[in-house]
């Protein structure tokens, strides 16, 4: 028999308890009891007025914002609904039942005013390492390193040109952040290189397209890692360029050790890291032993060999092709040996002026030859005069001689002034005639008709 919903008077007293109806598996549990925030009011207390109203918890908002990097809720708007429906995430608060959830403009006023100026964030953060290093989830002796492009919030429709600069009526709190980093080293001063676009609603981003689609404006995020246990020890926000990169990392390292006092012994990066600066300064200035690829461009794809198929003889110093053949670098025998690398300048006479020219020694290469300079045959004009019709030029102009009109002979050093000047004084006052012996003859006119 089907049943009637039986109609009775509600109860008067309720008896509720978050702690029951939150589960043991819960994953904010797990967080909770490793916690203590009892330094934030501490750390914040400066920042406070004395008097006024009692303002709202920092603690709370700390851990609202835990909640948010757990699950993945960007949006402060979104992350106060979340905590005003979800009763673990109340629970975790230490809001209760009827505990009233900031309103999510008090998240920004606080993130650009206390929590900047305080820096608490990374307070809480190394507090965070701090305790990874007590649970021993931290080996110290192994890091690595790496970025991850963050989009930026700005159109990338409403980018100007670098070249113009921002507009003269930018003036916003995103602009004077970003006059503000301009001789930083992770921001305006990374590159000198002048970015193809700027936002004007974000500048201190950085116009990108390292992901291989369209371009937009970019910050990266630069992590130092435990390679132990895959803790991150330290974190730097970086503008979206490669250098930058680098800048990060060298911070990021000097910081641990003065913050943590651990010292790494080796160092793990990608290709980005790999300049002989970087390695450089991990080698000599640190001591750290770096496992960072550098740019390898020896694999041939053209069908010929590449690097690694010719085997070296460190004995007589000579390597030898896949088919067994000692590679020469010259195919003939010298009676005064050479070494295949040319003296640093080399003095030449060109038959044809008789003044000595300087040629600089070019390296050992197999171009070198090529960039020799030519004998003396080389001043003389390779091209005829260029034929000029009286119709097209009825005036006789000062012309430079057919010798002195043709492609400057290599004889002559581009540097020496002495030898141009001279040149220039033997061909004072001579004009070039207008016609030659392949013009046509000029048309017939009353004045010059026979008679």
């Amino acid at each position: 028999m089907m049943g009637e919903r039986q109609v009775q008077q509600a109860g008067l007293f309720y008896e509720f308890s978050l702690e029951r109806h939150v589960p043991k598996t819960h994953l904010l549990r797990a967080i909770d009891c490793f916690i203590d925030l009892g330094e934030v009011r501490t750390h914040l207390a400066p920042f406070y007025s004395e008097t006024g109203r009692p303002s709202i918890d920092p603690e709370l908002l700390i851990r609202m914002l835990i909640v948010g990097y757990c699950f993945g809720i960007r949006s402060e708007r979104r992350l106060c609904d979340e905590v005003h429906l979800d009763l673990a995430y109340r629970w975790f608060c230490r809001l209760g039942l009827d505990g009233v959830v900031p309103d999510h403009s008090t998240f920004s006023k606080n993130r650009h005013g206390r929590f900047r100026d305080s820096d608490l964030l990374r307070k809480v953060f190394e507090t965070t390492v701090r305790r990874c290093m007590t649970e021993g989830l931290v080996g110290g002796e192994g890091f690595a390193v790496d970025a991850s492009m963050i989009k930026a919030d700005a159109n990338r429709q409403r980018g100007v040109p670098g070249e113009e600069g921002l507009p003269a009526e930018a003036a916003s709190h995103a602009v004077r952040e970003y006059l503000a980093v301009l001789d930083d080293a992770a921001f305006g001063a990374a590159t000198p290189l002048v970015p193809k676009f700027v936002s004007p609603a974000d500048p201190a981003s950085r116009w990108a397209g390292a992901t291989g689609g369209l371009a937009f404006f970019a910050y990266c995020t630069n992590y130092l890692i435990d390679l132990k246990h895959a803790v991150i020890l330290d974190v730097e926000t970086t503008t979206a360029v490669r250098q930058a990169e680098v800048t990060a990392q060298r911070r990021m390292i000097d910081r641990t050790h003065e913050r943590f006092g651990l010292w790494p012994e080796k160092l793990a990066a990608d290709t980005g890291y790999g300049s002989a600066d970087n390695l450089a300064w991990l080698v000599h200035e640190r001591g750290i032993e770096p496992h960072i690829p550098v740019f390898d461009n020896s694999k041939r794809t053209d069908g010929t060999f590449s690097r690694d198929d010719f085997a070296h003889d460190h004995a007589n110093d000579t390597y030898r092709c896949p088919g067994g053949k000692i590679l020469q670098h010259y195919r003939r025998r010298f009676t005064t040996p050479r070494t295949g690398v040319s003296p640093a300048c080399r003095r030449t006479t060109c038959s044809a002026t008789g003044r000595a020219s300087t040629t600089a020694g070019y390296a050992r290469s197999s171009r070198a030859a090529a960039r020799t300079p030519r004998p003396a045959s080389c001043c003389a004009p390779s091209t005829k005069a260029r034929a000029i019709s009286p119709a097209t030029s009825p005036k006789p102009r000062p012309t430079r001689p057919r010798a002195a009109s043709a492609k400057r002979s290599r004889c002559y050093s581009p540097t020496s002034n002495a030898s141009r000047s001279s040149i220039g004084s033997d061909y004072a006052g001579q004009t070039a005639p207008v016609t030659n012996s392949t013009s046509p003859p000029p048309p017939r006119t009353s004045e010059n008709s026979p008679s």
